[in-house]
């Protein structure tokens, strides 16, 4: 059944995740960075338009064929829907508005998620908030595949499966690893979508939220701008547990790419970290790092030195008292 994994188990780290550290050395040396955090006022205007354009689509499609219907949510519908879904893990770091309006931010997410047609934005949040502070610590990180996973998916066959059911793991994972009860924006976020989605259905028909979800799904699968999901974590060199991507998917994916750069300075909107990179060069251009997510994808599937096994991976952090311990 071709390419069977090498890997028996993840690769166990018991030493503490690299950003910190880096984070602390390039503002030592670089105070200037400190300038780039904080809100970048034209981000909310490229969701806007995306959230137009992803709509616009949903309309015209509404009385295509089945199969013109799927075809044009792959090949067209997941491009804005992906960068939206981007969007919303940048709007969860507080980039629409800054640090100081945080009800706004989270509104603004549940905006932004209206055209996916999956509730998913202020879960998210949580839980990615979640993979920044516990990388790679196991039952804590969202992000880190399961035992499951890792052992079902275990050659070429498999994992091509695993690639194309990618959605359907980042959104069962949390819930299996780290339950966290929802909140009452997270009811919101979900009333808000159920409201819109049957709006859509009434008003243009079953078809436009078929094309909806099925480009929010399409696209998180196996799909080029889906490759990011596996770029950025995947241990494709021994050691390295976070690598950035160089190429022009970040035109339309708000940056995700800079990703070494995203965890060292989360705070950054994705339009400043090429400058990161720039001004902090000798920290980046030594690291590994991607440019094709294409092939990441091809080199995930193929190369039986990866699967869902290769990742970094920490003890679970124990809690006593209010205080973690490793």
């Amino acid at each position: 059944m071709g390419g069977q994994v090498t890997r028996c188990d993840f690769e166990w780290s018991y030493t503490a995740e690299p950003h910190a550290t880096r984070r602390k050395e390039i503002l030592a040396k670089y105070p200037e960075i400190k300038r780039l955090m904080g809100s970048d006022p034209s981000f909310k205007y490229e969701i806007l338009s995306l959230i137009a354009v992803q709509f616009a689509l949903t309309f015209l499609l509404r009385d295509a064929s089945w199969t013109i219907l799927l075809l044009s949510a792959y090949f067209i519908g997941a491009f804005p829907s992906h960068a939206l879904i981007v969007g919303v893990h940048d709007i969860c770091h507080n980039i629409p508005f800054g640090n100081g309006r945080p009800l706004l931010n989270r509104l603004f997410g549940i905006l932004a998620n209206l055209p996916t047609g999956i509730p998913s934005s202020i879960a998210f949040k949580k839980y990615h908030l979640l993979h920044h502070r516990y990388m790679g610590v196991e039952e804590m990180d969202p992000d880190l595949p399961t035992s499951f996973e890792a052992r079902m998916f275990y050659n070429s066959i498999t994992k091509l499966v695993w690639v194309i059911l990618q959605p359907f793991w980042y959104a069962l994972r949390p819930l299996v690893i780290n339950p966290i009860a929802p909140n009452g924006l997270e009811i919101l976020n979900i009333v808000v979508q159920f409201a819109v989605n049957c709006a859509v259905v009434y008003l243009w028909g079953v078809k436009s939220l078929v094309f909806m979800v099925s480009s929010t799904i399409l696209g998180a699968g196996l799909h080029p701008m889906a490759g990011h999901f596996i770029a950025e974590h995947y241990m494709f060199e021994e050691g390295f547990e976070t690598y950035s991507y160089y190429g022009p998917g970040n035109y339309l994916t708000f940056n995700v790419g800079y990703h070494n750069e995203h965890h060292d300075f989360p705070s950054i909107p994705g339009s400043k970290l090429p400058l990161v990179k720039k001004i902090a060069a000798e920290y980046y251009d030594n690291l590994p790092y991607h440019t094709s997510w294409i092939k990441v994808m091809w080199d995930f599937i193929i190369d039986p030195r990866i699967g869902p096994y290769a990742r970094v991976k920490r003890p679970k952090v124990k809690k006593r008292k209010g205080v973690e311990l490793a």
